[in-house]
């Protein structure tokens, strides 16, 4: 076999457990033949898709080569000179505006808020990534219908973000070898993902990236307020004492690290049931409009429980693209408050 056959015989094989092959995900970088040796070199960004890749590469192949070197590029290093709060970097020079959605606690929708406020300004005509910083939960591809997508690389050796609803979109949920792949990294390790995904990724020019900021105030936060400058925060809570009381301690991180807010979503702010028309404040009532008092943080919206928007969220239809005009509003709404609020670019 000679590295021409090679290289057919790899861009031809199945990626392990998905129904795309190696040169349909441009995961070969390179691949030579000499004296019956084999060398080939792998693009892949995670190391656990390095390893499976690399295991069915050598069950394939050790047979047919006297030797087989299979390794994975190693990208130009970055610079690892880190910004501050105070003094964040710019790693993302092609965004005009930085939003990060957050909350101080799981389980509140903001990775929902985040697609649908995404698509709303796209739908208003402007330019919008979605990155997906939610390492170890990653929710993005699912809500977005781009699940059954994997990373490929463009000839500039940089990742090409998926699209769809008018939106570029990367997450690290596009980089494991299945979904349910789970990511144990190291805090350190995560950080390195993210960066990459704002340097690496081929983004274009944006008018806004949106970034689904994990739940809490950790590591990923902080890095991502001192290393891009972040124009403005949404802060999503639900009405309930427990999230009202975590998503307090985010607005006070975002306050001493000086990042601008751009006010508070109120996400399953009650319950309308479809056959009475009764409400049910089942999570409590009026919790986000105590917390944008209290701290002086303008309220953009409030978003009711609906099966509808659930169901569709799951499917990858999102309710501000997919949904009810009046489903749609919510979303609208508060895109129209979040910048009437802020000075964006």
């Amino acid at each position: 076999m000679n590295s021409k056959e090679l290289t057919e015989a790899l861009e031809g094989m199945q990626y392990p457990g998905i129904s795309r092959t190696l040169g349909e995900l441009n995961l070969i970088s390179s691949a030579k033949v000499t004296d019956n040796r084999a060398k080939i070199e792998l693009l892949t960004v995670s190391d656990d898709s390095y390893l499976t890749l690399r295991s069915a590469l050598e069950e394939r192949f050790s047979g047919s080569f006297s030797a087989l070197d299979i390794s994975k590029k190693q990208l130009a290093q970055k610079d690892s000179n880190y910004g501050s709060a105070a003094q964040p970097n710019n790693r993302a020079p092609y965004t005009k505006n930085v939003i990060a959605v957050t909350s101080g606690k799981g389980g509140v929708g903001k990775s929902t808020v985040s697609v649908n406020l995404a698509i709303a300004l796209a739908q208003k005509g402007y330019k919008v990534g979605l990155l997906d910083a939610d390492v170890y939960g990653p929710n993005i591809p699912r809500m977005t219908q781009t699940d059954l997508e994997r990373i490929k690389w463009n000839d500039d050796n940089q990742i090409i973000p998926s699209e769809n609803y008018g939106l570029k979109i990367m997450s690290v949920a596009l980089t494991t070898p299945t979904m349910d792949t789970p990511l144990v990294w190291r805090s350190s390790v995560a950080v390195s993902a993210l960066l990459q995904f704002l340097e690496d990724v081929a983004w274009g020019e944006l008018d806004f990236m949106v970034i689904d900021m994990p739940p809490g105030t950790g590591d990923i936060q902080l890095t991502m307020a001192e290393e891009l400058p972040i124009t403005a925060a949404v802060l999503v809570t639900t009405p309930q004492t427990v999230s009202t009381d975590d998503v307090s301690r985010a607005i006070m991180m975002f306050k001493d690290i000086k990042v601008p807010m751009a006010g508070i979503v109120e996400n399953m702010s009650h319950f309308i049931a479809p056959d009475t028309g009764t409400r049910y404040d089942i999570f409590g009532s009026g919790g986000g409009k105590r917390i944008a008092n209290k701290y002086k943080i303008p309220m953009l919206g409030q978003i009711p429980l609906d099966m509808q928007i659930r169901e569709g969220s799951d499917q990858g239809l999102p309710p501000v693209a997919k949904g009810t005009d009046k489903q749609k509003e919510y979303y609208r709404s508060i895109v129209t408050n979040m910048l009437n609020n802020i000075d964006f670019n």
